[in-house]
């Protein structure tokens, strides 16, 4: 058991998910601010955020990246907001086009990784230079380990000063083709982290029907956790999730199985070391 505080990040849309897939998915900016402000007061500290257009299609614009930020900074103060540099929203320099907004975190892949249906392309230069920008605008990466080699990679970037510390490192698990769901993996990268990155944080996101699994394991090993529509869009193999605070308060129920504090906005910020709200 550990008493520290469970960081709970909510990933709220995604670049994969569908209204047909599940209608609670929210699209439009209007809809995820709702959605975010309904997981925030649940629970979540983090919001891991794409952004789409309208018809649902997905985009990087700038210009939608910031009326979100705007509008969770107003509904939801002090959450921690961390937008996404993912690859299946745009190419090469547009990953990045919505960092000169300063969200208080953003998602950086360190490596390249097979997809169900494609490479999940992060050449080094592309991290290179994503990595700079977060660096020149403080903002503080989450590290996306796909791979073991994402890891050592990451370590390596913190100790040439290319990343500030202390890493903040999630394990991405379950994605066909790339790291699979399996107990001992998961505490081989837990191990590996803490010897070669002893002040590192480090969460785990599972996907699809895993999601609960992961969060479980994170909760009873001290680390911290991701949730979300992005994710997951059921509660069980039967039931469609409401909604993004429905997986939210899953995790926090797991959260007090394991006798954990969810960590507030403010207690977030102050174990991964980020500044105060904006």
């Amino acid at each position: 058991m550990s008493d520290k505080p469970c960081i709970i990040c909510v990933a709220i849309t995604g670049s994969v998910p569908k209204k047909e897939n599940n209608p609670a998915v929210p699209i439009t900016v209007t809809e995820q601010v709702e959605s975010t402000q309904a997981a925030f007061e649940a629970g979540a500290a983090i919001a891991h955020c794409h952004v789409r257009n309208d018809d649902g299609s997905t985009t990087s614009s700038p210009e939608r990246f910031g009326l979100l930020l705007e509008g969770l900074r107003k509904h939801c103060p002090g959450m921690i907001v961390q937008f996404s540099t993912g690859g299946r929203s745009g190419a090469g320099a547009e990953r990045g086009g919505m960092l000169p907004l300063k969200p208080d975190m953003a998602s950086l892949a360190v490596g390249s990784v097979n997809f169900p249906t494609r490479v999940y392309d992060n050449a080094p230069d592309l991290v290179d230079w994503l990595a700079g920008e977060m660096l020149s605008r403080h903002i503080k990466p989450e590290i996306e380990a796909f791979d073991l080699s994402h890891v050592f990679q990451a370590v390596a970037m913190q100790k040439a000063g290319r990343l500030t510390g202390p890493l903040y490192v999630q394990f991405v698990m379950g994605i066909k083709n790339a790291m699979p769901v399996d107990r001992e993996v998961f505490d081989f990268y837990v191990r590996t982290l803490n010897r070669i990155a002893p002040d590192a944080n480090w969460c785990a996101a599972g996907i699809g029907r895993n999601q609960l699994t992961v969060v479980e394991w994170c909760v009873a090993n001290g680390g911290h956790t991701r949730t979300g529509l992005e994710d997951n869009v059921r509660l069980d193999k039967d039931n469609l999730a409401p909604s993004n605070a429905a997986l939210v308060e899953l995790a926090v129920q797991i959260c007090g199985k394991y006798e954990r504090p969810v960590a507030t906005p403010a207690q977030a910020r102050q174990i991964i070391g980020l500044g105060d709200a904006a």
